[in-house]
């Protein structure tokens, strides 16, 4: 048997078993890394081979009833952060040197956010992206920014249309100002999605720099790489638009396709199942004819402060991962990207709307945001912080002020009388995109029509169909 055919009966078989591969690995030889070294060209002797292969036919779902005990998985990591390249290859396989113990990944074959039709169909029919748009603009009354520019760093850019409207917001109250903005995102779909809604900003707001990333949440406000062998492939790329019409600047924009194609890729990790870059990339994008000007607030490479006036951290974290994870490595390190006077506003789902109800009907007690709770992150930021937690404010507010609701679009007649099966696909998706709800749970519940029905009845109860938002702000004190 090749490695290739034993890695895709492995992956296979972890799939159908839910298991994390790490977790096959210490169960079936004592080495949760055995995966990973057998994708990085290990090999195994045929004594080992036997006894994966007498695992996986002796293995019951409960893991114990044949004699196999399973370690307790630790909590999911989430799915839109993403790890670092690891510095040097796995180290060769041990023989029988039982491995050090690892993180298990939970649902390690399955990426949520990666999943374009779930997400695209979500975006064209939920008026979230307006919704959040519109709350974090209303930070903006808060923030007191200093020369030379308006600096904003958005975690999380998706298609670029929350981007989007708050520079349309930015501009609106500062007209004049210089804008640096910094969008982290490692899907390249969704670079090119918010590319081309960026054409109309270079118009109406010339003095603004936009940089996208792809780089971890601990390196990207800095556009820096801290892994020395990850450095040494980054990829820096300045563009600088001619001409003075959207349609030049969207040609030139377009422009970048091969660019994007054969720098902005990304692999599944095989430790963790999330998404890493194949390289690290910086695309700088400002208009030439305003570069003498914009001159103080274009990055350099190596020589780029991280002091943002605004950081916007939408959905950037798993609902399912655990408190700790969400600080650590997420909003504590952008939290410390922070200039005095600096606001991170963080929104996330929360739960307690008709969305959940239909989750209930199909899943019952199942909780998806019971560690997407606002409090809790934030007491977990201040232990991460240490004691430059003492420089910051940690707003929660109460719930009528930090909550806010967005809507399914549906027309009135298609709640009011008999609800189309595209409408109910519509809300079914909804549901189950804002819950997360992985791939290998809903294969048994959509082999028949139950889930349409629970869908249907839910959106005839409420008229309709809608969902609840959390924010929180954090930020550091002024001099």
């Amino acid at each position: 048997m090749s490695a290739q055919q034993l890695l895709s009966e492995i992956s296979d078989f972890c799939r159908t078993a839910g298991l994390a591969e790490s977790t096959f690995g210490r169960a079936a030889i004592n080495d949760g890394k055995l995966v990973s070294r057998l994708r990085n060209g290990g090999r195994i002797t045929t004594d080992t081979l036997d006894k994966i292969r007498g695992f996986m036919v002796n293995y019951t779902p409960s893991g114990r009833a044949k004699g196999i005990v399973l370690a307790r998985p630790a909590p999911e990591r989430q799915a839109q952060a993403e790890e670092r390249p690891s510095e040097s290859p796995p180290p060769p396989p041990s023989g029988d040197k039982p491995a050090k113990p690892e993180a298990d990944d939970g649902q390690r074959n399955f990426r949520f956010y990666d999943n374009r039709q779930k997400y695209l169909l979500f975006v064209n029919t939920c008026s979230e992206k307006w919704e959040v748009a519109n709350r974090v603009s209303l930070e903006l009354t808060s923030v007191h920014p200093k020369p030379p520019a308006f600096r904003l760093f958005d975690a999380g850019v998706g298609d670029g249309s929350v981007l989007a409207h708050v520079m349309r917001s930015m501009h609106d109250r500062y007209p004049t100002m210089p804008f640096y903005v910094v969008g982290k995102e490692i899907s390249l779909e969704d670079v090119r999605l918010s590319l081309r809604r960026m054409v109309d900003r270079f118009c109406e707001h010339p003095s603004t720099v936009l940089v996208l990333t792809n780089l971890a949440y601990a390196d990207a406000p800095w556009l820096t790489v801290k892994s020395l062998s990850a450095a040494s492939s980054l990829v820096w790329h300045e563009v600088r638009l001619t001409g003075d019409t959207a349609h030049t600047f969207d040609k030139q924009i377009t422009d970048l396709e091969p660019f994007l194609a054969a720098n902005w890729n990304a692999r599944v990790s095989p430790r963790t199942g999330n998404s890493v870059y194949d390289r690290p990339v910086v695309l700088v994008i400002y208009r030439d004819d305003h570069k003498f000007a914009l001159d103080p607030i274009i990055p350099r490479l190596g020589q780029t402060p991280a002091d943002y006036d605004l950081v916007i951290a939408s959905q950037p974290y798993r609902a399912r991962a655990s408190v700790e994870f969400k600080a650590k490595r997420v909003i504590a390190p952008l939290t410390r990207a922070l200039r005095p006077g600096g606001r991170l506003i963080g929104i996330h789902s929360c739960g307690g709307d008709p969305g959940m109800e239909i989750i209930d009907k199909v899943w019952p007690n199942d909780n998806p945001f019971a560690t997407n709770n606002r409090h809790e992150i934030l007491k977990q930021v201040k232990h991460e912080l240490g004691p430059a937690a003492r420089d910051f404010n940690f707003n929660a507010n109460a719930d009528t002020k930090s909550h806010f609701r967005y809507h399914m679009h549906t027309l009135p007649t298609e709640v009011e009388g008999s609800i189309g099966t595209s409408t109910a696909f519509a809300a079914w998706n909804a549901a189950i995109y804002v819950a997360q709800v992985e791939d290998d749970r809903l294969a048994p519940v959509v082999a028949n029509d139950a889930y349409l029905k629970a869908t249907k009845d839910v959106l005839q109860r409420n008229n309709g169909l809608w969902f609840y938002d959390e924010s929180y702000v954090i930020s550091r004190r002024r001099e």
